[in-house]
């Protein structure tokens, strides 16, 4: 059975039943079922313990199911009293597995039977995949495979572990090195899968310093010894770093991106011929990948042995702060991969569509996978980034500092009503925060709004180079806006220019009845808002579905915000 179309394949049923027999086991399987599914409803108390799975969600269970199912559960339930909680973190230290893949082997135990991963979550983004071997279906069954193992259920290994030999010729060789870490830890029980997967490996093009980083020194050993057994591999080999490439990394590794300056002035090796790059974004901070940027010493589109570019590492990664970092600084969306994947696909076949389509309210955070599928479309479909906004010298008193609040003020609406892409843009910027505007703050004094760093109350204001350097950090995050996310920026834009604006800022002032009106007059601004930004998405979906221009979208947006402003 497939595990993402399928309902039921694994039975405890004999062939050699009788008709009846056969009936009554299933009636018993879907009744063991039911309770199981039951105890994940509200106030059903019918459970005797509890497993805490990786993100801290509860799953109540029944220790004498599973106990009867699993030696694990046995040996850990014991004979201990009852309201018994499970914290998997403490027994699946190696890696966490996620709910879903969690709850279909708790399942099986209760009914015998595999039943299929809920919608989404065995299907990435991209609408051009098959879904056979993406990420999500990959990611499903190692992580099904994994628990099956830790709580020693053999014939649901047997079972995951032959689903993921029907699949590993079709996976990213990406992907096969995370089933081979996963089959590692499983080797006893899973040899015919650990084998396939380092056949595979062994004919890839998977660098040494890739095998260290994602897989245990024995099996990176195995493989280096079976590659030069073939004649594939030598010690002379340029996927054999240097030791001056190796202390590059080792400083990367430590965020010492000045040593990495010093061991450059050596001579011994560039910053391209390291990778370093291509390493920073892969395993460090965002912050290094930042300063390394800024050395100005690395070609932002070079490509490492496997035909990856540092775009490429981005996306695989996941992290929008990055993924902005480099497109500002000229990487280009539409480098291909040596099989032919730009970072956009490449992003898109790593996210499962049920975490793509969740929805979040305003002032939530949008997922970083969502984000960064965002902004690689943005990145392929409007103009290259201009740069960093230009400060004329000449600007000085009242129009500087009129510039400056205002920058300020918008700034901080874009970081309370959308938290998450304002924080990627102001990191990039390097805006240390804002506080002029009252309602980041608002149920604090608003004298504890006023900002510290920079003081734009001075008469007569004065031109500092302080205040050039905030407002170039400043007018960066807000190109950076309408850059990557122009759903807020038009609304933004709308609001700023709104009359009551700054009533609703001063919520705190005024009569009860005045600070009542301004409450209603900003939760109803908070719903337009969000209906705004869905609309915004989908006309923008729409667009690149039928490749037509993303102009339509600015004026779902001008009409909701002008009939939003009237009211």
């Amino acid at each position: 059975m497939d595990t993402r179309s399928g309902s039921s394949s694994v039975c405890c049923i004999g062939a050699e039943q009788s008709p009846s027999e056969v009936a009554a086991l299933r009636r018993l399987s879907e009744t063991l079922e039911s309770i199981f599914l039951g105890n994940l409803q509200p106030d059903f108390g019918y459970a005797d313990a509890e497993i805490v799975d990786a993100g801290g969600t509860v799953i109540p269970v029944h220790r004498c199911i599973l106990s009867a199912r699993s030696p694990f559960f046995r040996s850990v339930f014991g004979c201990k009293a009852r309201n018994v909680r499970v914290k998997l973190k403490d027994w699946m230290k190696e890696r966490d597995v996620s709910y879903e893949a969690l709850i279909t082997v708790v399942r099986y135990m209760y009914s015998g039977k595999v039943r299929a991963a809920p919608e989404g979550v065995c299907v990435c983004v991209d609408e051009e995949c098959s879904h056979l071997a993406c990420r999500p279906v990959v990611e499903f069954m190692v992580d099904a495979l994994y628990a099956s193992f830790v709580f020693q259920i053999s014939d649901l290994v047997s079972r995951f572990q032959g689903d993921l030999l029907d699949i590993v010729d079709k996976a990213t060789t990406d992907d096969i090195l995370m089933v081979l870490s996963v089959a590692s830890m499983c080797s006893k029980v899973c040899k015919r899968l650990l084998k396939r997967c380092i056949e595979i490996i062994v004919q890839s093009d998977v660098d040494v310093v890739t095998l260290d980083n994602a897989l245990p020194h024995p099996i990176v050993k195995q493989i280096i010894d079976m590659r030069m057994d073939l004649g594939s591999q030598g010690p002379e080999r340029s996927d054999f770093p240097d030791k001056h490439v190796k202390r590059i990394h080792r400083a990367l590794e430590s965020d010492d991106v000045e040593l990495v300056r010093m061991l450059l002035k050596e001579g011994h090796t560039t910053l391209d011929d390291a990778c370093a790059l291509h390493y920073a974004v892969a395993y460090c901070d965002p912050k290094t990948t930042a300063e390394l940027l800024d050395l100005a010493l690395a070609d932002v589109n070079h490509k490492n042995s496997r035909g990856y570019t540092v775009l490429h590492i981005a996306a695989m990664r996941k992290e929008p702060k990055i993924v902005v970092s480099l497109l500002t600084k000229g990487a280009r969306p539409s480098e291909l991969t040596s099989d032919g994947r730009k970072a956009l696909q490449i992003s898109k076949r790593l996210t499962r569509a049920v975490d793509y389509q969740k929805e979040t309210a305003n002032g939530k955070a949008t997922p970083n996978e969502r984000l960064c599928i965002e902004i690689l479309e943005q990145a392929e479909s409007r103009d290259p980034l201009l740069g960093e906004a230009s400060v004329s010298l000449a600007m000085a008193g009242d129009a500087l500092r009129m510039k400056l609040l205002y920058l300020e003020n918008r700034v901080g609406l874009a970081k309370l009503l959308f938290p998450m892409e304002a924080k990627v843009a102001m990191d990039i910027a390097q805006v240390d925060g804002t506080s002029e505007f009252p309602l980041a703050s608002m149920k604090k004094k608003l004298a504890d709004a006023h900002r510290k760093t920079v003081d734009l109350n001075d008469s007569p204001f004065k031109l500092k180079e302080e205040h050039l350097n905030r407002l170039r950090a400043l007018s960066k995050t807000v190109e950076l806006g309408k850059r990557f996310f122009p759903r807020c920026s038009e609304v933004l834009n709308k609001i700023m220019d709104a009359d009551d604006l700054s009533e609703i800022a001063y919520m705190e002032s005024g009569s009860p009845e005045e600070r009542k009106l301004k409450k209603q007059r900003y939760v109803e601004l908070q719903e337009v808002l969000s209906k705004a930004f869905t609309e915004d998405k989908e006309e923008f979906q729409r667009a690149n579905n039928f490749s037509s221009s993303s102009s339509s979208s600015v004026g779902v947006l001008d009409s909701n915000c002008k009939a939003i402003l009237k009211k």
